[in-house]
């Protein structure tokens, strides 16, 4: 009995390491169309009608995700955990009125920035057709790490760390 755990143990690790790695490789491919130039803009508006200007010298996290989407849903308390440490903006595309979005963040008890991308602008600038999209851009506003599909909160942070160094 004791053989057939350990055996079901290491298949399932096998499984999910191999799952990751081709769940890797899909972002790759996925992020290939992506708007690669440097982050040029200068502000947002936020649902809240305040706006957010974009800090010099720090790197920021630009996370664009959709009401609709199940798994930015299941990704949105990764987007929270490292709002609270990092610059972090997120683009709610197509997702109706502010006041839906903010009622959706509320039931979910997310408090990250939010910006209405009512009309797709946003995610039309930066090429973006799948949902959830994550860019990090360095201090310099660089493009350093896309990640097209959901992300943990592991590996953002560990991006987020890597940015420095690269």
């Amino acid at each position: 009995m004791k053989d057939k755990v350990k055996k079901y143990f290491k298949e399932a690790i096998v499984f999910v390491f191999t799952l990751m790695i081709i769940m890797n490789i899909i972002s790759y491919y996925r992020a290939l169309d992506l708007n690669k130039e440097s982050l040029d803009i200068k502000s947002f508006m936020l649902i809240d009608n305040t706006e957010y200007l974009i800090p010099d010298n720090k790197k920021i996290l630009v996370h664009f995700w959709a009401t609709w989407c199940p798994t930015c849903k299941f990704e949105a308390s990764n987007i929270e955990k490292i709002s609270k440490d990092y610059e972090v903006i997120t683009v709610a595309v197509q997702s109706g009125s502010r006041e839906l979005i903010q009622k959706y963040l509320d039931d979910n008890e997310l408090t990250f920035k939010v910006v209405n991308d009512e009309n797709a602008v946003y995610s039309k600038k930066f090429n973006i057709k799948l949902f959830p999209t994550t860019l990090i851009f360095d201090k310099n506003k660089e493009l350093k790490f896309s990640e097209v599909g959901y992300t943990s909160t592991a590996g953002l942070y560990s991006r987020m760390i890597l940015v420095e160094w690269i």
